[in-house]
């Protein structure tokens, strides 16, 4: 629990430093609802179940969330006349996934989503791209991860259709075309060939598609070479070649001025279900598992799928599940992320009352305050669990110094301590210097109550 709230507040804070609101939709929806994005396919993906039937003895079909994008498009289409633009939004839901279970794949995880709809021009279009990419990107960088650690890899669903032409296929069969680049990297030689004879590919298409599914750079001469080389068009190659040259340029220049140099670079490979995406697309990939971090691109058609009006819209998803394995692996978790406490209460005097009355003034004062509740007077001993739980100071109640009308403030970072008077606890943490200035701020007027 200590790790998901690490990662939410991460992402939670990170979305808010960049203008995104958040917002929630309802755990399941109607089963149709993820049809029409996905297809008919998508039913055995889910958990999906049946509602009580009405007094009509009629029933609805509903899915328990795989992801929170339709969500958004529905309440974005009920609302879209009355929202300001650009619709910067977040979320931070639960999903759930009726598969086979495994590393970095689990039925239920929690999913960061950020969508940014609007956009009049396609210059501000792919402003809007390039933010939510940088968000994302961002994001992994407060977690410490940098351009050694990751890699952001685009394409686009232009250069795809460019890619096709030169590879000769049909323009009648660009859909199952995208359908079968989005998964030829998963499909065995076997599959393929089935996939080849039902659809009636010729021997130039199979060909060519047998060089993506190698891996196979399209940006190399020789991939133009001998069977599958489609057109021999070296103008049209050139064309091909130059747009993306220009975007990656473009890419590059804009996430340097957003501090962000060195991460994006393209690959042909990166489709992401571009039946469904319009434009830009991109996944996040680590370097030591290339397993990918998080993904989006441009979808304008969905808001008027489900009934609302044309408007353009780019976002991303990004797991917990991944993400909390590649910061282990990477050495990027914090010691603890479990919440620690600001200030730890050592009571070595004969009753608990005096710190009892401590805590309670801490606490009122805004700060989270513990203490051990041991009957042991040993004040080492105390220290020990006083550091062992995470806190910034100890205040050390001593007979002696209780005497005296004083307690220990200690600084458990530093080992400095100093005597500061009972009644001037919360001013002496303040002035101390030991919070931040927020924190000091509200203590401050907390010790003048």
């Amino acid at each position: 629990m200590a790790m998901r709230r690490y990662i939410e507040d991460i992402w939670r804070k990170v979305s808010i430093r960049h203008g995104f609101l958040e917002v929630d939709g309802p755990t399941f929806e109607y089963l149709d609802l993820y049809k029409v994005k996905s297809g008919d396919e998508i039913v055995s993906q889910l958990f999906h179940f049946d509602s009580r039937e009405d007094k009509s003895g009629r029933t609805d079909t509903f899915a328990l969330r795989p992801e929170f994008t339709p969500t958004l498009a529905r309440m974005v289409a009920a609302k879209a006349n009355s929202l300001p633009r650009p619709i910067k939004w977040f979320s931070i839901p639960r999903c759930y996934r009726a598969e086979r279970q495994q590393k970095g794949r689990l039925k239920e995880f929690i999913q960061w989503n950020a969508d940014m709809l609007g956009g009049e021009t396609p210059e501000v279009r792919r402003q809007f791209d390039l933010e939510t990419a940088a968000l994302a990107l961002d994001c992994l960088r407060e977690f410490g991860l940098t351009n050694a650690d990751i890699q952001l890899r685009w394409n686009d669903r232009t250069l795809v259709e460019h890619l096709f032409e030169l590879g000769g296929v049909a323009k009648e069969r660009y859909a199952f075309a995208f359908y079968l680049l989005d998964r030829i990297a998963k499909l065995s030689s076997e599959q393929r060939a089935k996939l080849y004879t039902e659809n009636a590919v010729p021997d130039c298409e199979r060909a060519f598609f047998e060089k993506l599914a190698a891996g196979q750079d399209p940006l190399q001469a020789a991939f133009w070479e001998g069977p599958g080389g489609g057109l021999g068009n070296t103008g049209g190659f050139e064309t091909y070649a130059s747009a993306i040259r220009d975007t990656q340029q473009t890419v590059e220049s804009t996430f340097a001025l957003m501090g962000l140099p060195g991460y994006a670079k393209y690959d042909a490979s990166i489709v992401r279900g571009l039946a469904y995406y319009t434009g830009f697309v991109w996944e996040i990939s680590d370097f030591r598992g290339n397993r990918a971090l998080a993904g989006g691109g441009r979808y304008d058609k969905l808001i008027a799928m489900f009934g609302g009006p044309s408007l353009p819209a780019t976002g991303f998803g990004m797991g917990d599940v991944v993400l909390a394995i590649v910061l282990a692996e990477s050495g990027k978790l914090p010691k603890s992320v479990a919440a620690a406490p600001d200030v730890y209460v050592v009571n070595a005097l004969a009753t608990s009352d005096e710190a009892t009355k401590l805590l309670a003034q801490l606490r009122t004062a805004g700060l989270a305050a513990v203490t051990s509740y041991k009957a042991t007077k040993n004040i080492g001993k105390l220290l020990q669990d006083a550091s062992a739980s995470g806190a910034k100071l100890a205040l050390i109640l001593a007979p002696a110094e209780f005497e005296k009308g004083v307690v220990k403030l200690k600084n458990l970072a530093t080992r400095d301590e100093k005597e500061i008077p009972i009644t001037e606890v919360l001013a002496g943490i303040a002035i101390g210097g030991y919070m931040d200035s927020y924190s000091r701020s509200f203590l401050q007027t907390a010790a003048t109550r």
